[in-house]
């Protein structure tokens, strides 16, 4: 019978790779509840709609990339490919209309079929932010500078950039659109298949398209930022003021834009190339219209997604799990009474690995092989006194220890 594998594009997460990812996930949460985000957990699959709806019947993420089937009730559900449409029908389920503004944090896997690469799976983590209710740029530029706070706190300032560009309001992204319709359909016989359908269906997402052809037609197509009316302009100066303020720096990327309607104004990425080929580490918007999409009140929103993995890959070594102590009793006689001085020193707040059998001598093995920053040797004439004995594994250094004193003196290595 072969040998039982995980599904293609997923792993399993080993304790060194998940101590790395709750590192990552514990800086961005840490940073959000600096900014008052609460943490939201939403279900890892809800009804098909809910990404149909908000994502596009022709994006890619829900004609190639969704993992959904019937349940045995019939419904067509969907694991999650993202997390905002999520966050928003949460909103509208649990009826917050009234308790706007509302800063959630969430965290957690995401599920794409996509072709497995380097820091790509068809399982992956995420962790997000989403400022629902404030219609302003001042919630948009307090979620950037939250993202570029995370990115610090990790040590990646230098190693990212961030990418910014204005989307207009519906006024400014309809004049856009019908100069870009005018450009794409000029070049009509360069576009690929799957852009010309693009072209009259979401012409937005031509300007996202990877084909070589696509590119070169893309790269001459007017830019969204000579369509936008004074309101989009003042709400864009704004924002890059406050940016200013903060000393958060930016590029503006009059390249980057979102396809779907719902999005507006804002548009950013933090972006690296120490990854190989250039790509976002963190991304988000504004998405005034989705609330309403959903079927809610029309409610503003801005927010960001980060990928946990292409953040792991980027952050330095994050240091060692804690080395833990190591209780060894001498012989089998001694079990008991180890097993109560581990726990003690557990409640206490140390890390304790307990040696499970063998001679003194495979259990000091065992307490080097985990690593131990100290033993804690027990015997039988030990125990009869109240003593033990304490051995530091780095230095060798071995002394008696009045078993009533031992929390304080192993205080150094809590």
């Amino acid at each position: 019978m072969p040998a039982l594998n995980p599904v293609r594009g997923t792993r399993d997460i080993l304790p060194d790779e998940n101590r790395r990812r709750r590192f990552v996930e514990h800086v961005a949460f840490d940073h959000a509840s600096r900014y008052g985000f609460g943490e939201i957990s939403t279900p890892v699959f809800e009804f098909t709609e809910v990404f149909a709806r908000t994502l596009g019947d022709s994006s890619d993420i829900v004609t190639k990339e969704m993992y959904t089937f019937a349940d045995r009730g019939g419904d067509s559900i969907t694991l999650r490919p993202e997390n905002t449409a999520g966050v928003a029908r949460a909103f509208i389920s649990n009826g917050l209309t009234q308790h706007v503004p509302l800063k959630l944090f969430y965290r957690g896997p995401m599920f794409r079929y996509e072709r497995p690469q380097k820091g790509r799976y068809r399982q992956f983590h995420q962790v997000g932010v989403e400022l629902i209710g404030v219609a302003g740029p001042l919630a948009d530029a307090e979620v950037i500078a939250l993202g570029a706070d995370v990115l610090a706190a990790l040590g990646l300032s230098d190693r990212v950039t961030l990418q910014l560009n204005s989307l207009g309001d519906g006024e400014s992204r309809v004049a856009y659109r019908d100069v870009l319709v005018d450009y794409l359909r000029s070049h009509r016989q360069s576009l690929s298949e799957e852009s010309l359908i693009r072209l009259e269906r979401n012409p937005l997402r031509v300007l996202d398209s990877k084909d070589e052809g696509d590119r070169k037609v893309v790269a001459g197509a007017p830019q969204i930022t000579d369509s936008l009316n004074s309101a989009s302009r003042a709400f864009f100066d704004t924002l890059t003021g406050f940016l200013e303020r903060a000393e958060v720096a930016y590029r503006v990327n009059p390249r980057l834009v979102r396809g779907l309607d719902y999005y507006c104004h804002t548009a950013f990425e933090f972006t690296t190339d120490a990854l190989g080929a250039q790509g976002a580490v963190l991304a988000g918007g504004r998405y005034d219209g989705l609330v309403k999409q959903m079927g809610g009140p029309p409610t503003a929103g801005t927010g960001w997604a980060a990928g946990v993995e292409r953040l792991m890959m980027l952050v330095d070594d994050v240091g060692r799990a804690a080395r833990p102590l190591a209780v060894v009793p001498q012989s089998d006689d001694q079990v008991s009474d180890a097993w109560s001085i581990a726990q003690r020193l557990r409640c206490a707040g140390f890390v304790v690995d307990l040696g499970y059998s063998g001679n003194l001598g495979k259990r000091m093995k065992r307490a080097n092989k985990s690593d131990a920053r100290a033993c804690i040797i027990l015997g039988e004439d030990e125990i009869a006194r109240g003593v033990v004995t304490t051995r530091d594994m780095d230095t060798g250094e071995q002394q008696e220890v009045m078993l009533k004193d031992i929390e304080d003196h192993l205080g150094r290595y809590r």
